[in-house]
């Protein structure tokens, strides 16, 4: 009973301690210097599985679908200002740049204030919005980069 008794209270601890530290800040992660369009690309994403992106290979396990531009919006603009209004309102979120055809923010976890950078660039020659989204710190975002890309999805073909 003491053993179990030390290992309850070890795991408390633990707990405490990270959200402690992530109430601090010292979870965010630092900010990537290598974000934005280089080259036509958006940073590749990570070797680890936290992260996923339109660009990645299409058999990794990294890849996602790019996301579709609104009917008719040769531009992006209608289509980067849709994204930018479903981003503004999910929680967590904070948009950090809009450059033309653009857009960048920031995911920070309520408890923990882990940071994920998500970005959008709408690629007029393919006619499609490529995506990226990962977490800054550890080998795992438990799949919440994908879902959140995939519910950001659902709202741009819902938004009319």
């Amino acid at each position: 009973m003491n053993l179990l008794k030390r290992v309850l209270l070890a795991l408390l601890a633990s707990a405490v301690i990270a959200l402690v530290a992530g109430q601090l800040g010292w979870l965010a992660g630092p900010v990537p210097a290598d974000l934005g369009v280089r080259e036509g690309r958006l940073k590749p994403p990570a070797r680890v599985p936290n992260s996923v992106s339109s660009q990645a290979d299409p058999a990794s396990s990294s890849h996602i679908e790019p996301l579709p531009a609104r009917f008719g919006d040769r531009e992006g603009r209608a289509t980067l200002a849709a994204l930018q209004a479903i981003v503004q309102a999910m929680p967590g979120a904070a948009i950090v740049k809009v450059d033309g055809a653009y857009l960048y923010a920031q995911f920070t976890h309520t408890w923990f204030r882990f940071v994920d950078d998500t970005e959008f660039w709408f690629d007029a020659n393919a006619g499609l919005v490529q995506v990226r989204s990962a977490s800054r710190l550890g080998e795992s975002d438990l799949g919440v980069n994908r879902a959140r890309i995939e519910a950001i999805r659902a709202q741009l073909a819902a938004t009319p």
